[in-house]
């Protein structure tokens, strides 16, 4: 009889054991579906998060159509007393200026940002025509996109060349994305200082840089911290900008009247008055 017991307690332990392995199998699974569902809807911001993905997709499903302007509402609603602003290159293609006027149909846009140059020697397709456009009707700022296998000096003199600054303008904005595939991180960093310190020799003005959240805190943020900052993070969770930050980057999925396809928006935390105290004098 003991032995029948004691047999029948193995079998039931064994029971028991195997039911809380059935379930905590389940839960994982469970966590792993949901989060595998999260990651594809929200992609776009997770992979221009990581760095892997291009900036300009002009193709939304219907339903990512609705989760970005659910997350462009959400944020604007969180800032609409404070400055929202756009920025265009030549992959928002030909822009009706006379259109652009709110975003999402209630929040005004008060600074455009316009891609000037990109390396050594190319100039933006539609810089001339949007820096023209956006003259005296919004903040305006221009920005170069930095190469990070190309000569700074040089790609410092082209955007000098192509972007004459006037009073009231914002600073001049240095975009960088990439990593280096020819040098090392430190002889890039060396790259971005020299071409900043020529911007600010000839402009008179420390200038503005522009990157992804991730690339700003494990390569910028320590050592070019007495720059003033424009970050790009998409993170359908995110709802406000760090207090480090001088403009936010939040969506790259916007429509907007006067602009086909999709337009990144802004936001500054503060009114307009006092980003224009930031601008050129």
């Amino acid at each position: 009889m003991a032995k029948k017991k004691t047999t029948s307690k193995r079998t039931q332990k064994k029971k028991q054991t195997s039911l809380t392995k059935l379930v905590v199998f389940s839960v994982l699974a469970l966590l792993f579906v949901m989060l595998s569902v999260v990651v594809y809807q929200y992609r776009d911001g997770v992979l221009y998060y990581l760095g892997y993905k291009s900036k300009h997709s002009n193709t939304l499903s219907t339903k990512e159509r609705e989760l970005h302007d659910i997350r462009i509402y959400e944020v604007l609603t969180t800032y609409k007393e404070k400055t929202i602003g756009i920025d265009v290159s030549q992959y928002q293609g030909e822009v009706d200026w006379s259109e652009i006027k709110k975003v999402d149909g209630s929040f005004v846009v008060d600074f455009v940002i316009v891609r000037s140059t990109a390396g050594k020697d190319k100039v933006d397709e539609k810089f001339a025509h949007n820096w023209e456009k956006t003259k005296g009707k919004y903040i305006r700022g221009a920005y170069h996109y930095y190469r990070p296998n190309e000569n700074s000096l040089l790609q410092a003199e082209n955007f000098i060349k192509t972007v004459k600054l006037t009073k009231g303008d914002l600073p001049p904005i240095l975009d960088i994305e990439k990593l280096p595939k020819t040098q090392s991180i430190d002889s890039l960093k060396v790259g971005l200082k020299r071409w900043l310190t020529k911007i600010e020799k000839h402009y008179k003005v420390k200038p503005i840089i522009y990157s992804g959240e991730s690339y700003y805190n494990d390569f910028l943020k320590e050592e070019f911290s007495e720059y003033p900052f424009w970050i790009a993070n998409y993170n359908f969770w995110r709802k406000e900008m760090d207090n480090d930050w001088l403009l936010w980057q939040f969506t790259e999925k916007a429509q907007v009247n006067g602009i086909k396809g999709l337009v990144d928006v802004n936001v500054y935390d503060g009114l307009k008055i006092e980003l224009m105290e930031k601008c050129l004098k």
